[in-house]
């Protein structure tokens, strides 16, 4: 795990001894007579003298409060641009899912083909994700921000062409798709870059998932209303401007930096390629990867069968709502209160207990609750992904910095691709089940993989790994670059 390196700002040093007195210099006849000496100020008990031409140091009562916590991101210009981009660019995606969702069934009346449209949002991931995630090192992140948001605004103004036919909605929809986990991945790792890999990094990415998780109870609502106003094209010329704002934004708010890595000389595939098996045959990399990916995976199941069992417990359709924004709810409320109100070591520390027992309140379904228990049981399944800010430090620590991109898109792609995974198996196991069984099942077997994932993560920390493990661990970061 990693530890609290850094000394505190006002640590006593060790007195030291006092100069020895210089023996007086002899008075030559006619030679001018030596300065004056000046005595030394009498200091208090305690306080050391300061070094000349060192400024004094203003004492802590003085000095004016450095921002702490969520404060301390927001304090950093660069971030603030970032924030903004990422609020735009996810507000005009999930308007888009739903805008497009109508207008493909508006033009072809079919159920499947809606449904589809959706689920096209996550199968590209793992493609995209994986045979391009070396264009986030290979060339400078806010090139590859900008051009990202800049093809996904060109993807949009080709679908509000009316001769545009559905087919090419759908691939223009998977385009969008593959091009997001490298552009998510780019800004993960570029996030070091602006804010460090310590506690502030940590907390701009738990704000980063705070806006995700709010832009689905927000962005929903709101696409809802502008469908009211516009037609579905109209709600998608909104995404348009959304991408076009994020990209200035990005283009001029951050700063120019280097690739990581540079072009190595082989092509984007075998490079990206590569990166993956490099971050894969990582055992601690690799461990704590899939400690990001399973949990994720088990606990979609009851917002995948939320509308299944609204119908089996008899509560009306108004209810659906709050099945499906209780886990998010409780997913930002306890981001926020773990990432203000515990410092780095404690966030370090509740990692693993966290994970271990995040997906339990799911076996409440076993009993097949009412309304009331569920929400709850719900709420409290979403603030178990709280141990997620600190696995984020951990992340980086163990990833070196010439993978980092290509780690950070991997880590996005996959995390998508379970969740869609996790929801096709719990839709594929209600078929033969009750929907609470389902539910309680998922809460059951992702807690005994989560169980074997800690047991793993810990063999695996910062001096449990054999000699020769931590030998060739090295050897795979030198070759990397």
């Amino acid at each position: 795990m990693p530890n609290d390196r850094s000394a505190p700002a006002d640590t006593s040093r060790t007195p030291t001894a006092p100069d020895a007195v210089a023996p007086a210099a002899p008075v030559v006849p006619g030679a001018p007579a030596p300065d004056a000496v000046t005595p030394a100020p009498v200091l208090p008990p305690g306080v050391a003298a300061v070094p000349e031409g060192v400024a004094p140091a203003v004492p802590d009562a003085l000095a004016p409060a450095a921002p702490r916590g969520y404060r301390a991101v927001f304090a950093v210009a660069e971030f603030r641009a970032v924030f903004a981009a990422h609020l735009f660019s996810l507000l005009g995606v999930v308007v888009s899912e739903l805008a497009l969702t109508v207008l493909v069934y508006d033009l072809t009346g079919s159920p499947l083909l809606s449904a589809l449209t959706f689920a096209l949002g996550l199968l590209p991931y793992l493609i995209g994700g994986t045979l391009f995630a070396g264009v986030a090192d290979r060339y400078p992140a806010r090139r590859v921000l900008v051009v990202c948001d800049l093809l996904c605004a060109a993807c949009v103004a080709v679908m509000l062409v009316p001769a545009t036919p559905v087919a090419g909605l759908l691939a223009l929809r998977c385009l969008v798709a593959a091009i997001a986990p490298v552009f998510t991945g780019t800004r993960m790792a570029a996030l070091t870059d602006i804010l460090g890999e310590g506690d502030l990094y940590v907390l701009g990415r738990s704000l980063l998932r705070i806006v995700s998780q709010s832009a689905m109870l927000i962005g929903f609502g709101a696409g809802g209303v502008l469908l009211t106003v516009l037609s579905p094209r109209g709600a998608i010329t909104v995404t348009a401007v959304t991408f076009l704002a994020s990209a200035a934004l990005l283009r001029f708010g951050t700063r120019a930096r280097p690739a990581r890595s540079g072009d190595g000389g082989g092509t984007l595939l075998k490079e990206s390629l590569a990166g993956a098996r490099l971050i894969l045959g990582d055992r601690r990399v690799r461990a704590l990867m899939l400690l990001f990916w399973v949990p994720p995976m088990f606990v979609v199941a009851p917002e995948a069968l939320a509308a299944p069992y609204a119908d089996a417990i008899g509560v009306p359709s108004a209810a659906l709502g709050l099945l499906l924004c209780s886990m998010a709810v409780g997913h930002i409320g306890a981001e926020l209160f773990v990432g203000s109100a515990l410092g780095p070591r404690n966030r370090s520390r509740i990692v693993l207990p966290v994970a271990a027992v995040g997906l339990l309140p799911l076996v409440v379904y076993a009993v097949r609750p009412g309304l009331p228990l569920a929400v709850a049981a719900l709420a409290l399944a979403g603030a178990g992904a709280a141990y997620v800010i600190g696995l984020d430090q951990w992340f980086v620590d163990a990833v070196p910095e010439e993978l980092r991109g290509r780690a950070m898109t991997l880590l996005t792609a996959g995390l998508m691709t379970v969740q869609g995974l996790g929801m096709a198996l719990a839709g594929l196991a209600a078929e033969f089940f009750p929907v609470h069984q389902v539910v309680a099942g998922s809460g059951i077997l992702g807690t005994v993989c989560t169980l074997l994932l800690v047991a793993e993560v810990r063999a695996t920390a910062p001096g449990r790994m054999s000699d020769t493990e931590g030998r060739d661990r090295a050897d795979r970061h030198v070759t990397s670059g």
